[in-house]
């Protein structure tokens, strides 16, 4: 059985976000990058079954980028990932999901995957629209928010997570594409070893403009933070002390009590 797993390296949360000097996308300035934490989530799913299946099965990691998310292809295979695909693309932040979707389509389309895993959405764009794209155009079955997984004999049973606490049950043949959801699994922490030994596994590097072919179908026309607003007010004090300055807020500011 052959499996991809699609990640993207994005900025960790913690960062200060600012506008670029196009003012369509963040500056990279300062920003520390990670592994998207719903990829994190596929890869782990991903190499579970690669570990259920044993030898007979070969797990490939892809993603799409410039040269600094090796770093997160090398988390991938320190996690278990057998070999990656670099799409090399310094200009990756500017394609829309459907580049981005077409992109891997192209690649994954004469390999012959039986699974391929994407994360539900990336953490920096929230489109959640490239792994069930990528399904579309290979033409393949596909579910969606995963948060349990089974494969057996060609088929896939996965739990879904829908609306209210609800939860859905599909089963599918391969070849498919599932999306993954937070709390599908834990993913694992790469141990030293597993570290060394991904040094010596292969990436392949690939040019984007081999594989894209596609306009984008959308462009971001600019990207700022949300206005300011008036600041908040803290209190402090006795209760009875903060009641009075509640009630002289509230009589000053608005027209509650008037």
């Amino acid at each position: 059985m052959k499996l991809l797993v699609c990640i993207k390296q994005v900025p960790d949360l913690e960062s200060r976000f600012k506008p670029d000097a196009t003012g369509t996308w963040f500056s990279e300035t300062d920003l520390a990058f990670r592994m998207n934490e719903y990829d994190e989530y596929a890869v782990e799913q991903a190499v579970r079954l690669r570990e259920q299946l044993g030898d007979s099965c070969e797990l490939t990691v892809l993603s799409i980028g410039p040269d600094r998310v090796v770093e997160a292809i090398k988390k991938a295979l320190a996690m278990g990932c057998d070999n990656a695909a670099h799409i090399q693309d310094n200009a990756a932040s500017s394609k829309d999901p459907w580049q981005i979707a077409a992109t891997i389509a192209a690649y994954a389309k004469d390999k012959g995957f039986d699974i391929i895993f994407t994360g539900m959405q990336s953490q920096d764009r929230g489109s959640a629209q490239v792994g069930v794209t990528v399904a579309e155009l290979l033409g393949i079955a596909c579910t969606t928010t995963i948060v349990g997984f089974a494969c057996d004999s060609g088929t896939i049973t996965a739990k879904r997570e829908l609306e209210g606490g609800i939860k859905g049950v599909v089963k599918l043949k391969t070849p498919a594409l599932v999306t993954c959801q937070l709390g599908l699994n834990v993913p694992r922490y790469p141990t030293l070893p597993n570290i060394m030994k991904a040094k010596k596994k292969e990436i392949i590097a690939i040019p984007v403009g081999d594989l894209l072919k596609e306009e984008a179908l959308a462009i971001t026309a600019s990207f700022h933070p949300p206005a300011k607003k008036g600041g908040g007010i803290v209190l402090e004090g006795d209760v009875a002390d903060l009641v009075e300055k509640v009630i002289a807020i509230l009589k000053d500011k608005t027209a509650v009590l008037r």
